[in-house]
């Protein structure tokens, strides 16, 4: 069965429902948590002057995202979950390209994910780094919709 369980967290409502997903399997499984955050490195900040500040914007992306990660673990743990975590820079690639190298790299046995569940319009417009994850990757994906996801598209 699943020793390995990969989960990718980005905060969000749908991602909080994939880890506690992750959670209650690897609990139920006596396995192995580890959680990811891919930190873009590329997303520019407007500080108060109005100047860009590349150097502050990555300083805060990784302070959110270990605060994020420490959390997170900090659940799991509370759980009785065995659990550590690794961040991830990005470097250009899309966020589905560095889960799907990372649960390989490993290895994963198992990756959980929240999805939004979108259709139609909404998913053309934003995409999905979940449906990636499942087309490119060889480890089993379990995908957790959020709580009343299924009101977009529909």
């Amino acid at each position: 069965m699943y020793k390995n369980i990969l989960c990718a967290i980005d905060g969000s409502t749908t991602s909080n429902a994939g880890l506690q997903e992750a959670i209650h399997l690897a609990k139920d499984l006596n396995a192995t948590l580890r959680l990811i955050h891919v930190v873009d490195m590329y997303v520019p900040m407007i500080i108060s002057s109005m100047e860009f500040s590349p150097d502050f914007s990555d300083d805060v992306a990784r302070e959110s995202g270990k605060h994020l990660l420490h959390n997170a673990i900090t659940v799991a743990q509370q759980e009785g979950v065995t659990c550590d975590s690794r961040m991830i820079e990005s470097k250009g690639k899309p966020v589905s390209g560095y889960i799907v190298d990372y649960a390989a790299e490993w290895p994963a046995d198992l990756i959980v994910l929240g999805t939004h569940g979108l259709k139609g319009i909404y998913r053309l417009v934003m995409g999905s780094d979940a449906e990636n994850v499942v087309r490119y990757c060889n480890t089993p994906v379990l995908l957790v919709k959020e709580p009343n996801s299924s009101q977009h598209g529909q």
